[in-house]
């Protein structure tokens, strides 16, 4: 038990104790307190950053102690390369998310920035558990927020979109508790250790149903295609700051169970159905791009947009070679980073307009050009545009892919270059052209909207120019994690 792995746990207890606190508050001060806990929680964060080595691929940070001893289940937590750049994402996400809703007028606004920092801890847990009993507590510690959050604070038609969530992500998790338990007893010292189930020697036929009691739930969560079919409904539905917790961080669980628990742990399974998964993948972004294009929508076209973005993720997680696997860490960074933004900027829109219709919008950029600009750097970064945020991960997921198959990394590029057209047009239609009669007097960005972007604009252009800071904190991570898999799957 040594100090630094203090740091893994204070991140975790940090949003916890902050989530009770902000229950107990009354009043406007709610805000500013939450936000208070989250900078907090971001500076624990660079700190660790800052004092972690990158040129080691073990876990750093560790922190172990018994939990329930009886059962082997540990309190194991500590961060890899691949374990740092999620937790960064989120510390730096959730202060921003908290930060856009400061001109909402919320009922009960202590209960929902505490359901936002109780979800951030169950993000940290998923990221940094080395423990698989502590993986799906923190699993589900980081799903049942959102629940509330969208069936209290959701648009029409919550409670139905809520519960078809609910029972999607449920039947997911029970899927994957059950792989978890066959795993348990299967380990030597009946343990949920992840390098107890790294040593766990299973038959072919036994690999591959595990494999999908796995991919089911990470599946479901990223999602990707034909697990996607919540994703649309939710996330219009739920109010913004829970879509961006959704697009921004939580699809990240998903890839990140893949890469940590099913890779490592059930190679011959991913031998046998890797290949299923890449092209469900690669499906999912021509489906989702094509969905898209004919949205009015605008949030429902993000949210196909994310499906697409996430499912040229997978596939490059999926195709098991260098430049896929960190293409897919900096582009999972990158996807966050702009999805955040591009939701907030629709948010604002909606607040000032009372439509995310693109035909009743126009103009927009004559009446608001800093809410206007801030719009075009982001959605750059959205269509890989190069010194942008996103291009460097899109190239190099391209790469990965091209490396697997080219027919499929062609037919993902030519889609991507699709992406770019849609979203093109949706700017077009909704900041170019005359004012009208519901863009008219639209009022360009208060102080903390102008914070919130002109942070993320910051992030789309310092990442794109200079990517190499992202790149080397997985890095050796994942040339270990490539190198476990090939062997094990020998």
């Amino acid at each position: 038990m040594t100090q630094p792995g203090l740091l893994t746990v204070f991140l975790i207890l940090l949003p916890l104790v902050a989530s009770l606190t902000l229950s107990l508050v009354k009043g406007e001060q709610v805000k500013k307190l939450a936000l208070v806990f989250s900078l907090a929680e971001l500076a624990i964060g660079l700190f660790a950053w800052s004092k972690f080595d990158a040129a080691d691929a073990r876990a750093q940070f560790l922190y172990d102690t018994n939990w329930v001893a009886s059962l082997g289940i540990h309190f194991a937590v500590g961060m890899d390369g691949i374990s740092m750049l999620l937790v960064l994402l989120t510390v730096v996400l959730v202060p921003l998310i908290i930060l856009s809703s400061f001109k909402n007028e919320f009922k009960k606004p202590n209960a929902l920035y505490a359901l936002i920092l109780f979800m951030q801890a169950g993000l940290i847990g998923v990221f940094t558990s080395l423990d698989a009993f502590l993986f799906y507590v923190s699993w589900e510690a980081a799903l049942i927020p959102i629940y509330f959050i969208c069936a209290i604070w959701g648009g029409e038609d919550r409670i139905r979109i809520t519960f078809k969530f609910f029972v999607y992500t449920i039947f997911g998790s029970l899927f994957m508790l059950l792989g978890i338990i066959y795993l348990y007893f299967m380990t030597p010292d009946h343990s949920f250790s992840l390098l107890s189930f790294y040593q766990v020697s299973l038959s072919p036929t036994a690999q591959s149903w595990l494999f999908w009691c796995f991919f089911l739930a990470f599946a479901i969560k990223m999602p990707i295609f034909p697990f996607h079919t919540w994703q649309p409904d939710t996330y219009t539905t739920a109010p913004t700051a829970g879509t961006m917790l959704l697009s921004g961080i939580m699809l990240k669980m998903g890839i990140y169970g893949v890469m940590r628990w099913l890779l490592p742990v059930l190679p011959m399974g991913v031998l046998e159905w890797g290949n299923t998964a890449m092209i469900l993948s690669v499906i999912g972004i021509v489906y989702a791009s094509i969905i898209a294009f004919t949205q009015k929508d605008t949030k429902r076209l993000i949210a196909y947009s994310s499906i697409a973005h996430v499912g040229l993720i997978s596939a490059g997680v999926f195709a098991l070679n260098v430049q896929g696997m960190q293409g897919a860490m900096i582009q999972m960074v990158s996807h966050g980073i702009n999805v955040v933004g591009l939701f907030f900027v629709i948010e604002i829109i909606y607040q000032r307009t009372k439509t995310r219709e693109t035909f009743n919008l126009g103009g927009i950029a004559n009446e608001a050009p800093v809410l206007a600009t801030c719009f075009m750097i982001i959605m750059l970064g959205a269509v890989a545009l190069p010194l942008t945020n996103g291009f460097i991960g899109e190239f190099m997921l391209l790469n990965g892919v091209f490396n697997y198959n080219i027919l499929l990394s062609a037919i993902a590029g030519l889609t991507i270059i699709f992406g770019a057209v849609y979203m093109l047009r949706m700017y077009q239609k909704v900041m170019l052209g005359e004012v009208n009669n519901v863009t008219a007097g639209f009022t360009d960005l208060f102080a903390s909207e102008k914070a919130v972007l002109f942070i993320i604009c910051a992030l789309v252009i310092v990442i794109g120019v200079y990517p190499k800071p992202i790149l080397s904190v997985s890095e050796v991570a994942v040339n270990n994690l490539l190198e476990v898999i090939k062997l094990r799957m020998q």
